[in-house]
């Protein structure tokens, strides 16, 4: 089925997938190889909980790693956030206002270039730099600005153009684990009056792989945020972390991190949440059992 949506400013033709990714709750609307001028083409997939749409306005979480959140049966371990599952279910119990999720796939081939927060890159010397572009993930380059600009300038719109939505920094959020965690608060940092809050689980503050925790890279993500979170008061922003498998290099970071929100102004426990799940490892299952909380965060009433 070829489908004709317009938006302002241009117009897309694209083939509406089949679903063959497969959601328990709400249903999925699917678009292949969704088409920018700033990236390569990926699938796009919007989830719209039961009764979609109700005689209301949605809110909106944009997510990365899109592939990874619904269906574990077409996952690559065989795990997934089961989105569909904690979203519709909590939002059936009347816990959360409404919304809805825009899963943005992940290029496998460029993950990290695109979601290391370009800005940072800033903060390393010339030779600090080329060091850390020499690590796997990294050979393409540096693209999360461009990211970005899919996201702010061509998704965004299409979303709000067709989809019952509210708009605004406050009815619009970031959700990303590991690498995805650093886009997500990336994102809000670039664009503070477009993204209101972001969800970061076990955000990789090394930056890079292998991890180097003393290096100069997370001494760079750090002077980066430091220098451009948006002011508290009208944002809000979530941490959390294990301390298993490759979340075991993350405490000592985020401690870190925990100082520079304090310092910036934002309180825990109000427009600031980082918690620590012991034991916890790096795997969507892991993500997956305590979505409820960074959704409750963000959308709870």
């Amino acid at each position: 089925m070829i489908t004709r949506i317009i938006i302002p400013f241009f117009v897309f033709f694209f083939s509406v997938a089949s679903q063959a990714v497969e959601v328990s709750l709400g249903k999925l609307d699917t678009y292949a190889d969704f088409p920018s001028k700033f990236i390569d083409q990926r699938t796009v997939r919007v989830w719209l909980p039961e009764g979609y749409p109700a005689d209301k306005d949605y809110q909106v979480l944009y997510m990365f790693d899109g592939q990874a959140l619904f269906d574990k049966n077409t996952t690559w371990n065989k795990q997934a956030w089961e989105v569909d599952d904690t979203a519709g279910r909590l939002q059936q119990q009347g816990a959360l206002k409404p919304f809805i999720v825009v899963a943005i796939d992940n290029h496998s081939q460029r993950r990290r270039g695109e979601y290391f927060p370009q800005g940072a890159a800033d903060y390393l010397t010339a030779e600090q730099r080329q060091q850390m572009l020499a690590h796997q993930g990294f050979e393409q380059g540096l693209h999360a600005d461009r990211l970005l600009k899919f996201l702010v300038q061509e998704l965004k719109p299409f979303i709000d153009a067709n989809y019952r939505v509210k708009t605004g920094p406050a009815n619009t959020a970031l959700m990303g684990s590991s690498m995805g965690g650093l886009i997500s608060l990336y994102a809000l940092s670039r664009y503070p009056d477009t993204f209101g809050s972001a969800a970061c689980l076990s955000t990789h503050w090394p930056g890079q792989i292998p991890p180097k925790p003393d290096g100069e890279v997370p001494t760079a993500l750090r002077a980066f945020f430091k220098d451009n979170l948006p002011a508290p008061g009208q944002h809000k922003i979530y941490f959390d972390l294990g301390t298993a498998t490759l979340d075991k290099y993350y405490p000592p970071l985020q401690a870190k991190m925990d100082l520079v929100m304090a310092d910036k102004g934002y309180r825990q426990g109000v427009d600031w949440q980082t918690q620590t799940f012991g034991g916890a490892e790096h795997t969507e299952d892991a993500w997956s059992a305590r979505l409820e909380i960074p959704l409750t965060f963000l959308f709870g009433k």
